[in-house]
């Protein structure tokens, strides 16, 4: 990916001056801060954080198995239990590069938000998007280093380990899904610029392109894309990342069917329909569509720009990132709370055959206009009716959609549906819920 497009540099005189200072005396600075002994018992963490409102390098944060480097941007006021944001560069870039190349730091500025800048150190300047050890868990290569990184910040700086996101550009949207789908429990959401499904660009001979993918020729059921991403971490159930996704419909480095892919992908994973719930033009030449929830905090949210290129990003994108994470204010965002819902589930079964009743209610403080029930049914079962719903698939990752008398849920109040399956042995109730991407308490 050594061709591809990165963002025009933006010119600051003064923080380019005071950058030149700070490497100057970085390497007189490293012996006494980035190296100091732990702070004594009692001590803030901050004692022992980088300078303010400048871009400084960390090192020794934790395991890296393929020597990343770390950048951060702490501002000069941050908020008590700060987000993280974790901006990832392109092909050919660095951690610099981003850091000048988009705005967050400015906006970090204004929000208090830390924002967090890896940097590949391989001589492509790309991310490993590909290898088998960076699509798993604690696998190995570039997510683990990532995932060091932020175990540092959030040590570091007491951060509200809720308020984890990730965004990137090109090699750094592809890195984007990947760690969404390898650490669902770190990130709260994602936004990914011009990049590639959880994956897609996987090889297996140590190829870090995958022309197929890069070349949108790679397609997939969304259930297909959705265990994908489940994969990265067998056994999980809890709440997955919501996702915002961009893309310009003339890409000729990752091209346009990835952003349908995409699509499917998240949409799967956070269990809503492929429909629509609102498109809107919030420019001239680009229609956002929001899928399984009508606000800013949808699930997930698809931005497709008419007639641009790769090198899309540009600023004032990075408000409209903001907005989709809950951090374009001066406080913590309000995050979805798990007790928003609840579901109970019991299941009447015989030899190879089940009916299940399951009731959700509505816990929260406004009224759920439209819903999305999703679940994963036991293996070896598959819906073969229903009532109060659409069921779509039949078996495995199953959501549930709301038919026309039963769409608005008010405060406090339940709706009931049901559905018959058969069942090869297992005839037990799904684990968890969730209701349009927010996970539900049970019982």
């Amino acid at each position: 990916m050594s061709a591809t497009p990165h963002p025009t540099t933006r010119r600051r005189p003064l923080r380019s001056l005071l950058l030149a200072l700070v490497a100057a005396l970085l390497p007189l600075l490293a012996a006494t801060v980035l190296t100091t002994p732990a702070a004594a018992a009692g001590e803030p963490a901050r004692a022992r954080a980088v300078s303010a409102a400048a871009l400084t390098e960390v090192t020794n944060f934790g395991t890296n198995p393929s020597n990343l480097r770390m950048y951060l941007y702490v501002p000069e006021s941050v908020t008590p239990k700060p987000a993280v944001v974790v901006a990832v560069h392109w092909c050919t870039g660095s951690g610099p590069d981003m850091y000048n190349g988009t705005e967050y730091d400015t906006l970090a500025d204004r929000y208090g938000f830390i924002v967090l800048y890896p940097s590949v150190t391989r001589s492509s300047k790309c991310f490993d998007v590909s290898s088998p050890q960076a699509l798993r868990r604690g696998g190995g290569s570039d997510p683990v280093g990532i995932k060091s990184m932020i175990d540092w910040v959030t040590r570091t700086y007491d951060a509200d380990t809720r308020r984890v996101f990730a965004t990137g550009i090109s090699s750094g949207a592809m890195m984007t899904n990947v760690l969404l789908g390898d650490y669902p429990d770190v990130f709260a959401a994602g936004a990914a610029f011009s990049g590639v499904p959880f994956g897609c660009f996987a090889t297996t001979d140590g190829s870090e392109w995958n022309s197929a993918c890069s070349g949108g020729t790679i397609t997939r059921t969304a259930k297909e894309w959705g265990d994908l991403a489940r994969g990265a971490y067998p056994g999980y159930s809890g709440p997955r990342p919501r996702m915002q996704i961009w893309h310009g419909t003339q890409d000729d480095v990752l091209r346009y069917p990835n952003f349908g892919e995409q699509i499917k992908q998240w949409t799967n994973v956070q269990g809503v329909g492929q429909t629509p719930t609102t498109t809107d033009t919030p420019q001239s030449g680009w229609i956002r569509t929001r899928y399984g929830g009508t606000g800013d905090r949808a699930p997930v949210e698809a931005v497709s720009l008419q007639g641009v290129g790769h090198n899309l990003y540009a600023q004032g994108m990075a408000p409209h990132v903001l907005a989709f994470f809950g951090l374009d204010d001066s406080g913590p965002a309000p995050q979805p709370q798990p007790g928003a819902c609840k579901v109970t589930a019991s299941v009447n079964a015989w030899n190879t055959g089940l009916t299940a009743s399951v009731t959700l209610t509505n816990t929260g403080t406004t009224t759920v206009n439209g819903w999305t029930l999703g679940f994963t049914l036991p293996a070896g079962q598959a819906v073969t009716g229903g009532w109060g719903a659409t069921y779509t698939p039949s078996s495995g990752s199953v959501t549930a959609t709301n038919v026309s008398y039963n769409g608005t849920i008010a405060p406090g109040a339940s709706v009931s549906i049901g559905y018959q399956a058969g069942h090869g042995g297992n005839s037990a109730a799904p684990a968890a819920f969730t209701l349009n991407g927010t996970a539900c308490a049970t019982g």
